[in-house]
């Protein structure tokens, strides 16, 4: 039986910040001069991003207004990596109860004591007891639920969660898994001139995500995604152009201009992978969901796929918007192609891809599923239980088969 990803909630801190306003901030925080900072404030504005969101206020302010960093011309002494973990700490429960929330008003008849299984994935902040067992305490979910952590794996870890919660489905029909992911990216700025931490700082943000994965679609009226396929690819020659260090300052990321180079020349074998044991070819897919690591990768996958700027309109609203906001971001464009599917789009296959450290390249089809019952989860239960153990016949069948 297939599992099905729906209910898909986000959320994302108070602080809205325009590029323009962040690259001010970087260009005063590397103490650039006017030649440095006009470059600077170039490449932020062919990110294809207008506006980030933090849980630092900080980057939308002048020294002698910073909350988190030392209102000093230097930032020193600049930040450790307890106090950033401190600041996730603080910040991180109250995104992730707001994200889900979110996904809970698109079930209001949702039990949560129905949970089974509880997946919470993050590369931005880790402590024990964490953050799952925070989760289970807010949000009163059964004490014996499964809890599982994917930490660390990058961008395209909320695949992983995916990848999990089908397995549980697949496993156990009656198993409903509630995914977690929360990213605050923006604890961890590098004060550094070097270009993989110029590109880093331009690109991320923060959010978090959560969604429902169960071995059926949702209610009528409200669409969700059959998981039909997964497949991984790995790059090696990319092992040090994309990384996630931990160092005294931070949580460290490499993300070299190669990058594109290395999607260019595996995402063709990658499609083909994840394609070859499924009914579906590239050219019957007119749904996308991609991860926007950025606006170059983005636009190397439309040449090599050949796709159009349209057919991935999803991944540039999420990136202008919001930013990379690592493992949360192919959740945010997964809920925008759930939010403009039809009941036309039934059966529609969507092509998904997501990238992080390795190179690694993840990709996933997903089917649009339209369920046609009306009943509500505990409605659908009852009956379930209740139905009798009888052999019913329609009278088309009878026919057919000549009985009388």
């Amino acid at each position: 039986m297939p599992s099905y990803l729906g209910a898909i909630g986000t959320a994302n801190p108070v602080h809205r910040i325009a590029q323009s306003q962040i690259a001010d901030f970087m260009a005063r925080a590397l103490a650039f001069d006017e030649n440095g900072t006009r470059k600077l404030r170039a490449l932020y504005r062919v990110s294809g991003i207008e506006h980030r969101y933090s849980v630092l206020p900080d980057y939308g302010r002048a020294v002698g207004e910073y909350t988190f960093f030392p209102n000093t011309a230097t930032l020193e002494p600049f930040p450790s990596v307890g106090q950033r973990m401190a600041a996730y700490r603080r910040e991180a429960l109250s995104l992730a109860l707001e994200a889900v929330r979110d996904s809970l008003r698109q079930l209001p008849d949702f039990d949560l004591t129905s949970v089974t299984h509880l997946v919470t994935v993050s590369c931005t902040g880790m402590y024990a007891p964490g953050l799952d067992i925070e989760l289970v305490q807010a949000l009163g979910l059964r004490p014996d639920v499964r809890r599982t952590c994917v930490n660390f794996m990058g961008c395209y870890a909320a695949v992983n969660a995916l990848k999990l919660a089908d397995a549980f489905c697949r496993a156990d029909a009656e198993a409903r898994v509630l995914i977690v992911s929360v990213e605050l990216c923006t604890l961890h700025f590098q004060k550094s001139p070097e270009e993989d931490h110029l590109v880093s700082n331009a690109l991320f943000g923060d959010g978090a995500a959560a969604c429902l994965v169960q071995g059926r679609p949702l209610p009528a009226g409200t669409p969700s995604l059959e998981m039909q396929g997964f497949h991984c690819g790995l790059e090696p020659d990319g092992h040090d152009d994309m990384a996630w260090h931990i160092n005294d300052f931070g949580f460290e990321m490499t993300l070299s201009s190669y990058v594109p180079k290395l999607i260019q020349r595996g995402i063709g074998k990658l499609t083909e992978g994840l394609l070859a044991s499924l009914p579906v070819q590239l050219g019957d897919i007119r749904h996308f969901a991609i991860h926007p690591g950025g606006r170059k990768i983005l636009e190397t996958i439309e040449t090599e796929l050949g796709l159009t700027r349209d057919d991935n309109r999803h991944a540039y609203r999420v990136l202008r918007d919001y930013g990379n906001m690592s493992s949360a971001t192919v959740l945010f464009v997964l809920r925008e192609v759930l939010a403009a599917a039809t009941p036309a789009d039934d059966g529609a296959p969507v092509l998904s891809f997501a990238f992080g450290p390795g190179l690694t390249m993840e990709a996933m089809l997903l089917g649009i599923s339209f369920n046609n019952y009306q009943l509500t989860f505990n409605e659908q239960e009852k009956a379930e239980k209740n139905k009798p153990e009888e052999l019913t016949i329609s009278a088309p069948a009878l026919e057919l088969l000549n009985v009388n």
